[in-house]
């Protein structure tokens, strides 16, 4: 599970597909690893991961949600998890078994003699198998209490059922093993005695290496396969008996009647990876020994015509969905999976298991502060739009009071008659009222532009005339209830908006309930002027046409009308309610609200996919590039200054 992190290492561009053939815990056991991020983060660092059921893969998305944080988007039958800009796919595809090779065993002259000489010993009696490797997760022992049930609860088949139990010899050493071992040799040894009869053992146990041919001859007399594990990642039993009942391709009517007619039956454990493969298969639970007795019981009194269309069922699936079509529709997923990645430009960060690849857009690429600089000093007309929470203050710290250095770089931003410095939020007024009212020329969009300000002295404009919030009485009783059940999760009441919170609610639970909520809320407010949305751990409950795109939109054409048309804007944000602003820049010149010639500066925060074309990597890297443009005006006033003097000095 680490190897696909040195090979990323290596080569950074290199196809990584990984396939796990066990089953994957799920995170309330997983969890209690030390080295839980570790594992995740370098399985991350693949193209593609590959399940062999949908419970394995849910297992892994619920620790890559509450451990990293990462959420998985299904588009178009695909899976995938968004991973610094790269997507990496989920594939869910359960393994098949090798047809020729099965085939070709069937074919060896020593199958027959086999059968025949099995059919023999068995004449008369119906013949339940169990084909495992000798291991304390096969459920062997449960396999034999079962069977014993079954005897008691239906004694009329004392003397007609046999369980035939083949157990691979153990691979491994311990005190667990040698437990199971002595459980088994107990039971067989009890039904045995309790129900044996002069010539029938109602349980044969083979405990040592069985050839394939052996085991295949079995396989072709048992008219029942049972499998009991209580966890297994795949479990290919069932397949390759279902492939020895069907017999060999186009043989002749002679040979089908010495094999018996084509029915199969199977009894499997529903914790193994086949099981939900297996539609006509009798699911059990292993450690329920009534139900599991019954089961078998069942399995073995079904009609012959019952059998035979379970098995022809099995057989097309089987047949179909065998190693080679596994390893080729794996293969065409890792491609797909790989196909966007490289026109992407790539480069590795981060350190030990820390290491991944970060693959951006050709055209994203980090804003470089000269370049803006250098923009910024040739124009004379500017709008700067600045958001709040994770652009100028981080996200996660709890203080949110702008600092003394955010109000210094602001004012300065302000003092530069050529500037229009606008904070663009989702916050209501008056919290960014009462921290920036040191910044007496700054204007302020509060509440996602719903309230709009162009200065200290200005007063507050609404976007909307009349607006009638009759919906918050509807809204925030459907809010309160979602509150009361999630614990961890809060209602901000704004005067234009309701926002729910569940960034400190269970990742897994608050997602659920958000998803809930929002169709819960569409469905209470579809008459209603307002739009539902989803966030960042958020659901929001706003007016229709209020948009931090619209405020861009509406401070542009301000500026145009009064003769001041912009040839210079920066937006910055960091969230998805700031992508409205980014999608609404390259529209800009085509609608003319700006010159041809005018710098757009569209910049989000952090390395993540985005409609902006530029990134800053944190609030720092904000600060830095604002102060950067902040000198430069001064830098430029100076200039000024000097020039006005010597003019003057030359006058007198």
């Amino acid at each position: 599970m680490a190897l696909p992190t040195f090979l990323r290492r290596r080569f950074n561009r290199l196809r990584i597909g990984f396939f796990l053939h066990s089953p994957f815990p799920s995170s309330e056991i997983y969890r209690t690893l030390p080295v839980r991020e570790e594992i995740l983060k370098a399985l991350l660092n693949c193209d593609l991961i590959g399940f062999h059921t949908f419970d394995y893969a849910r297992h892994f998305l619920s620790c890559c949600s509450r451990m990293l944080g990462i959420e998985y988007q299904s588009k178009r039958g695909y899976i995938g998890l968004d991973y610094f800009g790269r997507t990496v796919g989920i594939k869910i595809m359960p393994v098949g078994i090798h047809m020729g090779q099965v085939q070709s065993v069937l074919r060896l002259p020593d199958r027959e003699w086999r059968v025949a000489e099995l059919r023999q010993q068995f004449e008369g009696k119906t013949v339940l198998l169990g084909v495992d490797d000798m291991d304390i997760f096969k459920g062997i022992n449960l396999k034999l209490l079962a069977f014993e049930q079954m005897l008691k609860m239906h004694p009329k088949w004392l003397g007609r059922a046999v369980l035939v139990q083949i157990a691979n010899p153990a691979r491994g050493r311990g005190r667990d093993l040698e437990e199971v071992q002595a459980e088994i040799r107990d039971s067989c040894k009890r039904i045995n005695e309790e129900f044996g009869q002069d010539g029938y053992n109602p349980v044969v146990f083979i405990d040592r290496d069985v050839s394939s041919v052996e085991r295949i001859a079995f396989y072709t007399v048992a008219e029942c396969v049972v499998v009991t594990a209580v966890r297994d990642g795949m479990n290919l039993t069932p397949y390759e008996y279902i492939v020895c009942r069907q017999g060999i391709p186009g043989q002749s009517e002679s040979e089908t009647e010495v094999d018996g007619p084509r029915r199969s039956m199977l009894v499997v454990s529903e914790f193994i990876g086949c099981s939900p493969s297996l539609s006509g298969a009798i699911r059990i639970n292993p450690w329920n020994i009534e139900s599991t007795a019954e089961a078998m019981n069942e399995a073995i009194s079904l009609s012959d015509g019952e059998k035979q269309l379970r098995h022809e069922k099995h057989y097309r699936y089987v047949s179909t969905h065998d190693v080679a079509y596994w390893a080729r529709s794996f293969h065409q997923d890792l491609e797909r999976s790989c196909k966007d990645h490289f026109r992407r430009t790539c480069w590795g960060i981060g350190l030990g298991f820390g290491f991944r690849v970060v693959a951006l857009d050709p055209n994203f690429r980090k804003l470089n502060v000269d370049s803006i600089v250098a923009a910024y000093e040739a124009s004379k007309n500017r709008a700067i739009l600045l958001d709040y929470d994770g652009t100028l203050v981080p996200q996660l710290t709890i203080n949110k009071i702008p600092t003394a250095t955010v109000i210094r770089i602001i004012n300065e931003l302000c003092a530069d008659k050529k500037n229009a410095v606008f904070i663009v939020s989702g916050r209501g007024r008056n919290s960014l009222e009462k921290w920036f009212a040191p910044c007496p020329q700054l204007g302020i969009a509060a509440e996602h532009g719903y309230f709009m300000r162009w200065n200290g002295d200005a007063s507050w404009e609404t976007s909307m005339q009349n607006c009638d919030f009759g919906w918050m009485q509807m809204a925030e009783p459907v809010m309160k209830l979602y509150t009361e059940s999630t614990d961890g999760s809060t209602i901000e009441t704004k005067e234009s908006a309701l926002v729910w919170h569940h960034q400190d609610a269970d990742p897994g639970f608050g997602s659920a309930q958000a998803k809930e909520m929002l169709d819960h809320l569409e469905s209470v407010l579809a008459n209603e002027p307002v739009s539902v949305k989803s966030g960042q751990f958020i659901v929001e409950v706003k007016p229709q046409g209020v948009s931090k795109g619209l405020v861009a939109e509406r401070i542009l054409t301000t500026m145009k009308e009064q003769g001041r048309q912009a040839d210079f804007v920066l937006c910055i944000g960091d969230d998805r309610s700031d992508e409205d602003m980014f999608e609404n820049l390259s529209d800009l010149v085509k609608r003319g609200l700006v010159s041809s010639n005018t710098s757009l500066f569209g910049c989000t925060v952090g390395q993540k996919p985005s409609k902006a074309k530029y990134y800053l990597d944190d609030t720092n890297d904000v600060l830095s590039m604002l102060n950067a443009l902040a000198d430069a005006s001064e830098q430029f006033d100076s200039d000024d200054d000097l020039g006005l003097s010597l003019d003057k000095a030359s006058v007198s």
